[in-house]
């Protein structure tokens, strides 16, 4: 029998440092815009599910993403846990893929990498960030995880800290520390920031886009790479941001 493989973005309105920052246009187009159909490209992907919040704040985005030919699942604001739980159990997902919607330049190539090791193996968890930060080998903000939807069900069950609740894989990390393995890149780009947070970060993922997006979603991490050493200059936009770290 087929796994069924669903991958979830959770996305809010909802920001500290750049509220609203889902909705920002790049090129046209909204931020959930492009992360939803650069996830589309994906071969391993069985269906997409936008996991937000039951705010009203959040309508609009519900709305946004209902345009764009996914499910949506609104759930608890404050236990992002619960909501990729009960979005995976309505999706009957068996294997679940966690995706930010802060990601407009998610590199479809390198999700279904990450899914084809997670198949391979018997892990409960493949990652691509490292299963240390210290690890990474990725730039931020093509981040990838996929899990089974049995550690996701484990992890949910015996959540009881804010942290566990507020946050999805710190628990199945600790409950499978010895079964969980990491995707890493060849060349290790990982002092490389693409993910949306700030306005430095809108800054330059807009020149990313302005330089590169034709109307297609046809660019990915060498295409960016190579932008960059032909323009160095780049790097230095959001090179002072201190990353958040969640684990």
């Amino acid at each position: 029998m087929a796994m069924k493989t669903v991958a979830i973005i959770q996305a809010r309105m909802g920001s500290t440092r750049l509220p609203g920052k889902v909705l920002m246009k790049l090129q046209g187009r909204t931020v959930l815009d492009h992360v939803i159909t650069r996830v589309k490209q994906s071969k391993l992907i069985d269906e997409i599910i936008v996991a937000t919040t039951t705010l009203s704040e959040d309508d609009v985005l519900s709305e946004e993403a209902k345009r764009y030919g996914v499910r949506v699942y609104r759930g608890s604001s404050d236990n992002v846990l619960s909501r990729y739980y009960e979005a995976a159990m309505e999706a009957e997902a068996d294997v679940v893929i966690r995706i930010t919607s802060d990601c407009p330049l998610i590199d479809p190539f390198i999700i279904d990498h990450v899914i084809q090791q997670y198949r391979d193996t018997t892990n409960h968890l493949v990652t691509n960030v490292g299963t240390k930060p210290s690890e990474r080998t990725f730039p931020r903000g093509l981040d990838v995880e996929v899990f089974s939807f049995e550690s996701l069900f484990a992890a949910y069950h015996h959540a009881t800290k804010d942290y566990e609740q507020e946050h999805v894989t710190p628990l199945i990390y600790e409950q499978h520390q010895h079964n969980v393995s990491c995707y890493d890149n060849e060349t290790n780009y990982s002092q490389h920031r693409w993910t949306l947070d700030t306005p430095e970060d809108l800054k330059l993922i807009s020149e990313i886009y302005s330089r590169l997006y034709k109307g297609e979603h046809d660019f990915y991490l060498e295409d960016i790479i190579r932008l960059f050493k032909e323009d160095p200059q780049l790097i230095e936009i959001n090179k002072h941001i201190e990353q958040k770290v969640i684990r």
